[in-house]
């Protein structure tokens, strides 16, 4: 009964929080629910995988890797973040030379 009355006790205090928390927790039971038809199984995997890509479930599964990584996978992963961090600014630096360009009607 204690708890039951600090939960609504939080609720009242923080709402924005204690219903997001109460909503998240809800979608962890929810899951994935994929239909088969006609047993087939492969397209029930693809549809399922870009499901998992489009919820960000992949990425979160990926980054929680349990296993140790070696050095040099280290290495390649952060040279690849480097190099997608690096392009990122760059095109937001040629898209912000364009918009300066256009507002002053070059």
């Amino acid at each position: 009964m204690n708890s039951v009355s600090r939960s609504f006790s939080s609720v009242f205090t923080r709402p924005n929080v204690a219903l997001n928390n109460q909503i998240s927790y809800l979608q962890q039971w929810r899951g994935i629910r994929v239909k088969i038809l006609n047993n087939n199984l492969e397209r029930g995997l693809t549809y399922m995988q870009r499901i998992m890509q489009s919820s960000g479930i992949e990425r979160m599964i990926k980054n929680e890797q349990l296993y140790h990584i070696k050095n040099s996978e280290k290495r390649i992963l952060a040279r690849k973040n480097l190099q997608r961090r690096l392009k990122s600014q760059d095109l937001a630096r040629k898209l912000k030379s364009i918009l300066v360009r256009k507002v002053r009607g070059y």
